[in-house]
Formats: structure tokens, C-alpha cells, sequence
């Protein structure tokens, strides 16, 4: 007998998962369509895909490993990702099937479908009220599907068909087994999900692509029925907020412990423990609340509290929006903002030695700056490659018609370049790139305006017109107050020697039309450089915008960012003015101490807007994690 492929090791098992990361990515609109249990919230592709993603994420990172080294990252990545009742429900699974592994250096189909048989047993046992029809009933008939097909083959790739098989097969009794799904005439979305997650692996082994969005049948009639919508939530679990919890802790309490005490809180209870991690899912009226009694386990890494009720009635409208932004990780908007605004990104690379980082996802600022101060060697960057754009821009393009991307200076790196090739190669439609020629806060303060004409209904050519108007009027004036980093770096385009000569001297640098970085001034000792860059920005600003942007970007200079955001607010009564502590990328450029004043002129907008901006919220606030 001829098998075609006899066995299971590291690089294979994270390959597939990429597979099936990207397939549940493609169908994540359809899952959320038809989310209808526990609660109609319409989120169950979105935190089963992102879960998924999560651990693909995780595996990319660590690279090509040995199959036990890889699954154990796939689970912790999985416990520390998880989102929503799905997500907890998928990380369960993958904890029990990257226990069942253990530590062999290969898995046959036997030993595949142990571990499929021990993650459908830990998924079980996970649940606090466990319901037949749901994805427990999906995994546990591809369990029993995959010990029978075991016994027949020693062929993965045929293994793993049966597997789907067994899995559409389970997936479309769901109805059968609950009346809310029969009622609704759709299948369980958990269960859709992990079966698109099964299909994913399949078409990989088969070869099949996962096809650019728009290029597959998966397009969802926007005009179509949301069945979710039309679900009323049971009485016993119309609780208010989807809330997670993040815990880190050396003694933990075990799983029954912690349900126990979480019971009081609400429903729909899911609890995870790996190690030093705890995540914590319930749906509650008191997020607050599960949040502080959460903290006597341990230290609270991250929380969240979604609310389900308005979720449910966003899905009387199409989600589907015409127009998304996109950027990438050197925008340094908070992540509220990115999020109220929908805005994805793209991560750069930042690189300590041997050690490659995710910015924003595997490097937080404050992390960034603590490997700075120690570090033997000046880190470097590294734009996102391809692969990540393609991934990126084909989630955008699940939400939306058409994505405008609003990306670093293509002067200053090669993330421009990356986001042209990934479209080309992919044949990604409907994205419009847009060249800042700026960095930091230019950067996200552009990408702000995009999502702000996209959500007053502007189309995505028309934007990124508008957005090439206003980055002629916009600027950057930076001061570093260390020279190492920006000479290493080479993003200096003229006055190096200029640089390096100076003694107590403070170099005032801007960006010129092309989005490189010069030199424009130079001050003696610090007591002149505020009002020295102020008195250029008032040069700039003459005659005064009627409307204007401001952001002021530190590297661990957060009493000179306030100063200088106190001077802005007095001087221009801005639109806003927000300060952030700079990512990664900006800092590895510029070292520690450097701030920026970045500034948006938006005089002369379409006058279509006028009415969405005398709606508006003008402001001049610093908002939570601006990095202040």
C-alpha cells in the first residue's frame, strides 16, 4: 500500500494551521451571519478566525520546530488568543491535542487521532453548561471518525479527508439537536467554524489555494438575511457583556476552582489554565467586577468586556462597510482609536540581536524601551514582509468593498514596496495604497482622516485623493537627543557630518516632499528647543488653519510631550492633539529622549463633509492609552 503522507512533525502541523487560518479568515463574514447561540451577537467567526490567527501568528514566530516545541506553542498561543466562547472553546481543543502529543518527534494517524479524541475530551470538560448541537457535538463525531479512519489508513492526507467528512456530516445534524438553530434554519457557528478549520488543513494538503478574497464564492449578499438578528436571547442568558480576563500568576488555581467561583458572575462560562496563563471567559452584567475578583489569582494582563446587546442590534444593519483603512505599526495611534475606528495594521519587524519582534503585537512600547536600555547593540527594523500585507488586506477585504492603506514613507522604508508586491501577487482588488511620506504619528493621523471620509461615505478613490491633498499640508519637526541612533540608521538624507559634529547641540529635523528626513535647525541646550520648534511650526502655520491636527510623539520624554501639548492646545485650539508613547520602530531610529510634533492641515475638505464634521466631536482630548 502506498501512503502518501505517513506521518505528522512540526513544520507540517504549523503549515496546516496557516492553512487553516487563512480559510476561516475567508469565511468569517458567513460564520458570523449565522451566530445564533449562546447569544446572537454575530461574533463567532470573527473570535474563532482571530484565535486561529493568534496561533498561526505564535507559530511563524518560533519558526521551524521540532512537534512537540510546536504544539505547545500552538496551545499557549491559543489560551493567550483566545477570543469570545468560540476561541476558549478551539484553545481547549488545542490544548488537549497538543497534550495527547506529548513528546514524540512524529505522529502517525493513530497518534493524530488520539489527539484529536484527548481535545474534544478537554473541549468537554471546559464547559460549564455543555450543549449538544454545538461544536462539542462537531468535535466529538470527528473524533470518533478519526479513531475509526485510524484503524484503516496510514495516509494523513486520507485521514484528514474523512476527518472533513465526518465533520460536514456532524455539522448539519446541529440543527436536530437544538431548536434555536432549527428555528433560525442555520447550522451552529462554532461548529461551521471548525470545520472550515478541518477544510483549511485539506486544501493544503491537497494543494488548493486559499483564493484572495473576492476571487472565491464566499461573497455574502449584503442585502442577504442576518439570522442572527432575528433572535431573541433567552431570558437565562441575556447577560450584558462578553468579558475576558487574562491572568498571569506561579500558582494558579485549577479549572473547577475558578468556575466555581465565577459561577455568580453570569453564564456561558469557559476557563482556561496553561502553565502561568488563566483567561477567563463569561458572559455578565458586571465586568468590573470579575475583573477585580480575578486579580486575587494573580497579576491582570488584559481585559475586555464587550457588549453583546448592542452587537446584537448592529446586526439589523449590514456590517459590510464600502470603504476600510488599513496602516501599519509605526502609526503610534492608540489602539482605542484604531479600534472605534475599525482601522487594522500591519505590523513591522523590530530586531534585538537574534531576537525578531512583531511591533505592537509581540512588542509593546514600554517592553521596546526596557530591551533599549539594556540592550548590548542598537536594534534595527524590518518592513512587514508580503505574506503579511496578503493576509492583512484580505481580512480587510471580508469587511469591506474596497481598503485604502495609509502606509510609512516609502522613503524611509520598504513597507510601501512590500504592500505593492503583496497586491500584485495575490491580485488583491479594490485596494488603493497611499504613500504618507511621513512616519509616527503622520502616519496615523492620515490614516485617521481616511476612516473618518470612509465613515462619512466617501469612496476609497476619492479618499485617497483627498489624503494626498492634506499630506502636502502636513509636516513633522523631530528632535533627538542622541545622534547614534539616526546616523546609524541612514534615514538622514543629507547633513550627517552636520550631525556628528555637533557638541550640546539639538538638531530640529523635518521631512521633505519626498518623505525624507532633513535636517532645518539646531539649537543650543535644551532650554531654547521648545520655543525654537514652536517658532518654526507658527512660521509653518501662518496664516492660521481653520482646522488642525496635532500629535506629539515621544521616545521616553513624556513631561516634554506634555509641555509641548499644553503649548499646542493654547497656541491652535486643535481638532486634537494626541500624544503617544512611539513605537519600536520610531525609536530605533531616533533613541531614547526624542519627541515630535506632528501636525495635519484639513482646511478645504470636501464640502460633502461639512455636515458629518458640524456633527462631530472636535477635540483636544488624550484619550486612555494614548501613551501619555
Amino acid at each position: 500500500m502506498t501512503v502518501g503522507i505517513a506521518y505528522v512533525d512540526g513544520p507540517r502541523l504549523a503549515r496546516s494551521l496557516f492553512a487553516a487560518a487563512d480559510w476561516v479568515a475567508a469565511g468569517r463574514d458567513e460564520i458570523n451571519r449565522i451566530n445564533v447561540f449562546p447569544v446572537p451577537d454575530g461574533d463567532t467567526g470573527t473570535n474563532f478566525s482571530l484565535t486561529l490567527r493568534a496561533v498561526a501568528d505564535a507559530l511563524r514566530a518560533l519558526g521551524d520546530a521540532p512537534l512537540p516545541a510546536t504544539a505547545r506553542t500552538m496551545a499557549r498561543a491559543a489560551v493567550l488568543g483566545a477570543r469570545g466562547n468560540s476561541g476558549m472553546m478551539l484553545a481547549h481543543f488545542l490544548l488537549g491535542f497538543a497534550e495527547s502529543l506529548g513528546e514524540r518527534p512524529t505522529a502517525s494517524t493513530r497518534d493524530v487521532a488520539a489527539a484529536v479524541r484527548l481535545g474534544a475530551d478537554r473541549l468537554y470538560e471546559s464547559l460549564d453548561d455543555p450543549r449538544e448541537g454545538t461544536i462539542l457535538t462537531v468535535a466529538r463525531e470527528a473524533a470518533a471518525a478519526a479513531e475509526r479512519t485510524a484503524r484503516e489508513t496510514e495516509d494523513v492526507g486520507e485521514f484528514m479527508r474523512r476527518l472533513l467528512e465526518e465533520g460536514e456530516i456532524a455539522l448539519a445534524h446541529t440543527p436536530e439537536l437544538m431548536a434555536v438553530l432549527k428555528e433560525a434554519g442555520v447550522v451552529d457557528a462554532g461548529g461551521k467554524g471548525f470545520v472550515r478549520m478541518l477544510e483549511g488543513v485539506v486544501r493544503y494538503i491537497e494543494g488548493d489555494p486559499i483564493l484572495p478574497l473576492g476571487d472565491t464564492d464566499l461573497t455574502i449578499d449584503p442585502e442577504a438575511l442576518v439570522p442572527a438578528a432575528a433572535v431573541e436571547v433567552a431570558a437565562e442568558r441575556d447577560f450584558q457583556y462578553c468579558t475576558e480576563v487574562l491572568v498571569r500568576g506561579e500558582q494558579l488555581p485549577g479549572g473547577n476552582e475558578v468556575r466555581t467561583a465565577m459561577h455568580p458572575f453570569g453564564g456561558s462560562l469557559v476557563v482556561a489554565v496553561a502553565g502561568d496563563i488563566l483567561k477567563i471567559h463569561v458572559h455578565t452584567d458586571t465586568p468590573e467586577a470579575v475583573f477585580s475578583y480575578a486579580a486575587r489569582w494573580g497579576r491582570v494582563e488584559t481585559t475586555k468586556a464587550d457588549d453583546m446587546r448592542a452587537q446584537h442590534r448592529r446586526l439589523a444593519h449590514a456590517d459590510h462597510r464600502p470603504v476600510v483603512l488599513v496602516t501599519d505599526s509605526s502609526a503610534d495611534l492608540a489602539d482605542s482609536v484604531l479600534d472605534r475606528h475599525h482601522i487594522a495594521i500591519v505590523p513591522l519587524q523590530v530586531v534585538f540581536g537574534d531576537e525578531s519582534f512583531r511591533d505592537r503585537v509581540e512588542l509593546k512600547p514600554e517592553d521596546f524601551y526596557r530591551r533599549l536600555r539594556t540592550a548590548r547593540d542598537l536594534p534595527t527594523t524590518s518592513q512587514p514582509t508580503p505574506a503579511e500585507f496578503v493576509r492583512v488586506l484580505r481580512n480587510a477585504r471580508a469587511e469591506a468593498d474596497e481598503v485604502v492603506a495609509v502606509l510609512l514613507s516609502s522613503a524611509l522604508s520598504g513597507t510601501f514596496g512590500s504592500a505593492q508586491a503583496a497586491v500584485r501577487a495575490a491580485g488583491i482588488s479594490g485596494i488603493h495604497l497611499v504613500d504618507s511620506r511621513s512616519a509616527s504619528l503622520g502616519v496615523g493621523m492620515l490614516a485617521l482622516r481616511g476612516a473618518e471620509l470612509a465613515e462619512s461615505g466617501l469612496p476609497a478613490a476619492d479618499i485617497a485623493r483627498e489624503l494626498e491633498r492634506i499630506r502636502h499640508r502636513s509636516g513633522m519637526l523631530l528632535t533627538v537627543d542622541r545622534y547614534d541612533n539616526l546616523l546609524r540608521s541612514g534615514r538622514v538624507s543629507r547633513g550627517k557630518a552636520w550631525l556628528a559634529g555637533m557638541l550640546d547641540v539639538r538638531p530640529i529635523l523635518s521631512l521633505d516632499d519626498a518623505g525624507r528626513v532633513v535636517p532645518v535647525d539646531r539649537v543650543r541646550g535644551r532650554d531654547q528647543l521648545v520655543p525654537r520648534v514652536l517658532a518654526l511650526l507658527d512660521r509653518r502655520l501662518t496664516p492660521r488653519p481653520a482646522t488642525v491636527r496635532f500629535g506629539v510623539a515621544h521616545a521616553e520624554a513624556p513631561e516634554m510631550a506634555e509641555r509641548v501639548r499644553m503649548a499646542l492646545i493654547a497656541a491652535y485650539r486643535p481638532r486634537d492633539c494626541f500624544v503617544t508613547l512611539a513605537t519600536g520602530v520610531l525609536g530605533t531610529h531616533v533613541g531614547a529622549g526624542a519627541w515630535a510634533i506632528f501636525y495635519q492641515v484639513e482646511d478645504g475638505t470636501p464640502a460633502r463633509l461639512d455636515a458629518a464634521r458640524a456633527g462631530g466631536e472636535g477635540s483636544m482630548h488624550m484619550q486612555e492609552g494614548d501613551g501619555r
